[in-house]
């Protein structure tokens, strides 16, 4: 089974998207923009992985989009509402629905 891997922008993303999560997968935090020496550390290891990649719909969340998918052109995008802002403040009903179809989800 190939392994999933989720990247979401921090912490607080990572609790939010466990909350709806019915199965274990790795979730990275990229905390913000990376350089691109961290940016090399964080996803080299997930290379030959299926990587999705859920970020906030803000300015800042872009930019990080941008920059994974010049890294990470095979990753999946998924995408909360404009109006929710943040992963972290997306409703769980929301989540669940951006989240079903890749991964296995509580509701």
């Amino acid at each position: 089974m190939e392994e999933k891997i989720l990247i979401v922008e921090g912490t607080n993303d990572r609790k939010r998207v466990k909350k709806v999560l019915n199965e274990s997968i790795d979730i990275v935090c990229t905390y913000g923009t990376l350089s691109d020496e961290k940016l090399e550390q964080l996803i080299l290891p997930f290379e030959d992985q299926d990587v999705y990649i859920l970020v906030d719909a803000d300015e800042a969340g872009e930019k990080l989009r941008k920059q994974l998918k010049r890294e990470l052109p095979n990753a999946t995008h998924l995408y909360t509402q404009r109006g929710y802002g943040q992963v972290e403040t997306t409703p769980l009903d929301y989540l669940s629905q951006v989240l079903r179809g890749y991964f296995e989800v509580k509701h």
